[in-house]
C-alpha cells in the first residue's frame, strides 16, 4: 500500500506542476528561431539546456529498463555540440523524445511488478526509487534554467 501511495507520488512530481511550471508550458513559449540564442551572459541556450534534460532523462530511463546498455561519456555525451538544432524538425523531434520518455517512465512506474527499492536492470547498488529522484531532481533544477533563459530573452 505505501508504495502504491510513492509510486502515486512520483508518477505526479514527473508530470511536474506541483512546485514547478511544467515543461510542456515552457517549450510553448519558445520558438525553435530563439531557442539557440543565448542570452547575455550565459553560457547555454534554451536549446543546449532542453537537449541535456532530454539526453539525461533517456540516458536514465535506459539504465533502467534496457537489455543493453552503455555508459555515456561526461560531459561529452550529454550536452549538443551546438547551441540550436540544426532544423526545426530537429528541434520538434527532440521535443517529442523528451514527452516519450516521460510517458516511458511513467509506464515503468505505474505497471512495473518490481518495488521501487529493487535494482535496476543495469544497477549495482542503485534503486529504482533513486534513479526516479535522480530525473526529478534534474528535471526540476533544469526547469528553472529555461524559465530563466526566457525571462532573459523577454519571452516570460
Amino acid at each position: 500500500m505505501e508504495e502504491a501511495l510513492l509510486k502515486e507520488q512520483l508518477l505526479k512530481h514527473l508530470k511536474g506542476g506541483e512546485a514547478f511550471t511544467p515543461v510542456s508550458e515552457l517549450l510553448d513559449k519558445i520558438s525553435f528561431k530563439k531557442s539557440g540564442k543565448r542570452p547575455l551572459g550565459l553560457p547555454y541556450s534554451f536549446y543546449e539546456v532542453f537537449y541535456h534534460m532530454v539526453y539525461a532523462q533517456k540516458d536514465i530511463l535506459d539504465f533502467c529498463i534496457a537489455e543493453e546498455y552503455n555508459t555515456p561519456s561526461w560531459p561529452k555525451d550529454y550536452w549538443p555540440g551546438s547551441n540550436t538544432a540544426a532544423t526545426k524538425e530537429e528541434w520538434q523531434a527532440l521535443q517529442q523524445q523528451f514527452y516519450t520518455d516521460q510517458e516511458a517512465l511513467r509506464e515503468f512506474i505505474d505497471t512495473t511488478d518490481l518495488s521501487l527499492l529493487d535494482t535496476p536492470k543495469n544497477g549495482k547498488e542503485q534503486t529504482i526509487v533513486r534513479e526516479l529522484a535522480l530525473v526529478l531532481e534534474h528535471n526540476a533544477y533544469h526547469t528553472g534554467q529555461l524559465a530563466i533563459i526566457l525571462r532573459l530573452l523577454g519571452l516570460l
